[in-house]
């Protein structure tokens, strides 16, 4: 899962990972700032910044059209995708028989042409498209904004299609929904490449979650929870206090006085995943910290993540995020070196 992002080819020099984002005609400026926000804070110890990111057009520098009243000056030809790790292709309104047909256009065929072998591919939102036209999705999952997921699976009928997450990592390319989806796409690079504690300092800064989890749905009937209503916002702080101690959903319900049922639904329809789902999510982030950032044995972090055995801590750790408890500590421990 994880590489060596701030060295050389031979690990003796410093070289920062570099993030290529490919504006396409009829881009949502919204969108093509998400790398560059999130990929442009993180830095070591040194004060030396661990991501590159420049951005790129499919033509020689110059404007780019947006979907906004306003256009940009992109400084970049199609030549940067050949420097780049990572390749991001924010949402565009105008991918022509991209979008129509699911065939790339012979300019953006020859723009893609320049990406290595082995770069990490990455879409926001319909730039999903051009991923698939590529064919880099084929036997594959994907995913994209839900009002357009029947779409694109209607178009490619070979991608497995997931419209209900927020974001799908399948090793070297990954797929995320619509607009805020690509914070959590990006966040959640962030966090597989340099680790927990450098993604949530990044979403501090950001003011945004710090982590939502891809599985999350990303499209909920009732997003905002009628102010009339209880909420299950004091049961899910009461639950963080107390993730070390056993935590029945009978307790939950009873910090809101809801009965068990009716907790369940509420809690569905504001978090977008069961009870039991999310009090797993916050030990696995309870755990990436302590074992990140303490050396406490295996078996306390287990403990005080509130999983109980370390056995039971490696399955669920490993289960989220590819890699033993051991292994995570070893690439992502506070103090070792960048």
């Amino acid at each position: 899962m994880h590489t060596d992002l701030s060295t050389g080819a031979r690990g003796d020099a410093f070289r920062p990972h570099r993030v290529v984002v490919l504006a396409l005609d009829g881009l949502l400026p919204f969108e093509l700032g998400i790398p560059h926000r999130i990929f442009g804070q993180p830095k070591d110890a040194r004060g030396r910044r661990l991501y590159d990111v420049v951005t790129c057009s499919v033509r020689p520098p110059g404007r780019v059209a947006t979907d906004a009243d306003f256009s940009i000056e992109v400084p970049h030809g199609p030549e940067a995708l050949a420097t780049a790790d990572t390749v991001i292709v924010p949402a565009s309104y105008e991918l022509g028989p991209v979008y129509e047909e699911g065939r790339l256009t012979e300019e953006l065929a020859a723009a893609l042409a320049f990406v290595r072998p082995g770069t990490r591919l990455a879409s926001i939102c319909t730039g999903v498209y051009v991923l698939a036209a590529a064919g880099c999705l084929d036997g594959r999952p994907a995913t994209t904004h839900w009002a357009d997921a029947d779409r694109f699976q209607r178009l490619f009928p070979r991608i497995r299609v997931d419209a209900d997450v927020l974001f799908i990592d399948d090793g070297d390319v990954l797929t995320s929904a619509g607009v805020a989806a690509g914070i959590d796409l990006c966040l959640h690079m962030v966090r597989r490449d340099r680790g927990t504690a450098v993604a949530n300092d990044v979403a501090r800064r950001t003011v945004v979650p710090p982590h939502r989890h891809g599985g999350q749905a990303q499209y909920i009937d009732r997003p905002v929870p009628d102010p009339q209503l209880a909420t299950t916002t004091t049961a899910r702080a009461w639950a963080l206090k107390r993730l070390h101690e056993p935590i029945q959903l009978r307790d939950m319900a009873g910090q809101e006085a809801m009965s068990v049922r009716t907790f369940t639904r509420r809690f569905r329809e504001e978090v977008g995943v069961s009870p039991g789902q999310w009090l797993t999510q916050q030990r696995v982030e309870r755990a990436r910290h302590l074992l990140e950032s303490t050396d406490l044995s295996m078996d306390r972090v287990a403990a005080d993540a509130g999983f109980g055995t370390a056995q039971s801590m490696r399955q669920h750790v490993q289960a989220a995020l590819g890699v033993t408890p051991t292994a995570y500590r070893r690439t992502f421990r506070v103090g070792s070196a960048v």
